[in-house]
C-alpha cells in the first residue's frame, strides 16, 4: 500500500519539511515518508518549496501522493509581532504574556497598569500584527481597563484586538470598537480569579488571527486553501504536541534548539510539596523563547557568556552544516549550552522570603521537577553526536532550578515529527496520543 492518508506540511524560515502518514488499524499514525526544501520566501512564493517537498516526499514513498488529508503549519511570516496591556504584571499582563508566547506570538511589549503617552508612542512604533487587552478579575477593576481601551482605539492602527480581560466590560468595549471601527475579538478572561490562569482560549484566537495573518507571506495564498484546517503557528503546533504527549506519557520538557533561537516547552503541574510554595500560579502547558541563544546566529551570545572563555576563540569552525569534527564539537558544546542556560531560564526556582514571622520559603516560576521526559524536537539538537547527553545534563533534580529528575527519561525526534503531529491533533487527538506511545514504545532511550 503506497498512498498515504495524512499528509502535513510546515513551512518554516528556512526549511519547509512535508510528512505523509497512514492510518493503522490499531489507531494512531505510521510514519511513511518525508521531504525536505528550503523555504522559498526570497523568490516570492513560499508555494515553490512546499512543492519541491512535496516532491521530495513522493521520491521517498515511491508513489504518487494521492488525495490525502492536508494539515499546515508554519513560521515562515516570522510569527505575529504582538503588544499586550494588563493591569498589574504579577497577574493579568503576565498571563496574557504566557498564552501568547504558547500561540507562537512574538510579544514586543508588556504593560501594566494605565497607559502613558510614551508607550503608546512605542506602540505606534512597533506597529504591531495584533494587540492583546486584558485586565481585572471578573467584576473587579473596571476604570483602568476602560480607559485603556479608549486609548488604544484611539492608536487607529487598524489590527485586531483581543479583549481578555474583566467580563463585565465586554459590552461597553465591543461598543467603543465598534464605533473606532477596529475588529474587536472577545475571549474568557485568562485570569477570571485571583490565582486562577485561563490562557487556553486566548490562545486558541490568537491561533485562528495568526491563520488569516500568515496567507500574506510570499506566495502563502496560492496553497493556503488546501488545508480546511487553515494554518497553525509552527510553536503552537509543538506545545499542542507537548500536551498530547504529557496526556499519553507523563509530563514533558520539549527543547527545540535552532540557529536564532532556542525554544522550551513544558506540561506539567509540579510536584505537590512545591504547588504549595508558589507565589503565583504557572500554565500547565508553558512556552519560553530564548532569543539570544542560537547555535549560529546567535552563536556568539553563548561564546561569551561566563565561563565560556574557552570557547570564545572558537568561531572559525562555527558553520550552519557542521562537517569536520571541530566544527561538530563546537555545535555540540553551543547546544549542551542552550540546553542548560535556556532549562534554567524556562525553570522555577526555590527563593527565601523574609516575613515578620520569619523566614520561608517560596517557589517563583514554572517547576519541573515532576517531567517524565526530556525530548529533543528539530533544529541542530536532533542532528548532533552526543545529543541524549545534552539532555541529560539539566536532569539533576530540584536545588537552586527546579528541573527534571536524574531519572528522567530521553527521547530524540529525529524525524522532526513532533510538530506535524501536534498539527494533526485538530483533527485526531487520540490518534496522536496513540502514535506517541508506540513511538516511546519503539525509540526511547
Amino acid at each position: 500500500m503506497k498512498h498515504i492518508d495524512i499528509l502535513t506540511i510546515e513551512v518554516g524560515s528556512t526549511i519547509t519539511k512535508a510528512n505523509g502518514f497512514r492510518f493503522l488499524p490499531s489507531g494512531g499514525f505510521a510514519h511513511a515518508a518525508q521531504g525536505f526544501a528550503e523555504t522559498s520566501v526570497a523568490s516570492g512564493d513560499v508555494g515553490v518549496g512546499v512543492r519541491e517537498a512535496i516532491a521530495a516526499l513522493e521520491a521517498g514513498l515511491g508513489a504518487p501522493l494521492g488525495k490525502p488529508e492536508i494539515f499546515v503549519n508554519s513560521s515562515a511570516a516570522g510569527g505575529l509581532r504582538m503588544t499586550v496591556h494588563g493591569l498589574t504584571y504579577s497577574m493579568t499582563a503576565r498571563a496574557a504574556h504566557e498564552a501568547s508566547l504558547g500561540a507562537g506570538s512574538i510579544v514586543k511589549m508588556v504593560t501594566a497598569g494605565a497607559l502613558e503617552s510614551y508607550e503608546l508612542d512605542e506602540i505606534r512604533e512597533i506597529k504591531p500584527n495584533i494587540i492583546l487587552l486584558a485586565g481585572g478579575v471578573d467584576f473587579g477593576e473596571k476604570t483602568i481597563v476602560l480607559s485603556n481601551a479608549e486609548k488604544l482605539a484611539g492608536l487607529n492602527l487598524g489590527v485586531p484586538v483581543i479583549y481578555a480581560g474583566n467580563m463585565v466590560l465586554h459590552k461597553p468595549i465591543q461598543a467603543l470598537f465598534h464605533k473606532a471601527g477596529i475588529e474587536l475579538i472577545i475571549v474568557a478572561n485568562v485570569f477570571p480569579e485571583v490565582d486562577v490562569l485561563n490562557v487556553d482560549p486566548l490562545r486558541f484566537s490568537i491561533h485562528e488571527v495568526f491563520s488569516r495573518h500568515i496567507i500574506h507571506a510570499p506566495g502563502m495564498a496560492s496553497f493556503a486553501g488546501m488545508s480546511s484546517w487553515g494554518i497553525l503557528p509552527t510553536p503552537g503546533a509543538v506545545l499542542r504536541g507537548a500536551e498530547l504527549f504529557a496526556e499519553a506519557m507523563g509530563d514533558c520538557l520539549v527543547f527545540d534548539v535552532g540557529g536564532a533561537t532556542t525554544d522550551v516547552h513544558s506540561v506539567s503541574d509540579g510536584r505537590p510539596e512545591y504547588r504549595d510554595l508558589m507565589v503565583e500560579p504557572e500554565p500547565r502547558a508553558k512556552r519560553t523563547v530564548e532569543g539570544d541563544l542560537g547555535v549560529f546566529v546567535n552563536a556568539a551570545n553563548i561564546m561569551h557568556m561566563k565561563g565560556s572563555e574557552e570557547w570564545a576563540g572558537r568561531e572559525a569552525d562555527l558553520k550552519a552544516m557542521p562537517k569536520t569534527e571541530q566544527e561538530r564539537e563546537l555545535t555540540r558544546w553551543l547546544c549542551s549550552r542552550a540546553v542548560d542556560v535556556g532549562a534554567k531560564r524556562h525553570a522555577g526556582h526555590i527563593m527565601d522570603l523574609y516575613t515578620p514571622t520569619g523566614k520561608k520559603k517560596i517557589v517563583k516560576g514554572k517547576d519541573l521537577s515532576a517531567v517524565k521526559w526530556v525530548i529533543a524536537t528539530s533544529g541542530a539538537l536532533t542532528r548532533v553526536q552526543g545529543a541524549s547527553d545534552c539532555l541529560r545534563s539539566i536532569c539533576t533534580g530540584p536545588g537552586k532550578h527546579l528541573l527534571p529528575p536524574e531519572e528522567a527519561r530521553i527521547l530524540i525526534d529525529k524525524d522532526y515529527r513532533f510538530s506535524a503531529l501536534g498539527t494533526i491533533a485538530q483533527a485526531y487527538p487520540a490518534d496522536v496520543k496513540k502514535t506517541f506511545e508506540d513511538w516511546v514504545a519503539a525509540y526511547s532511550l
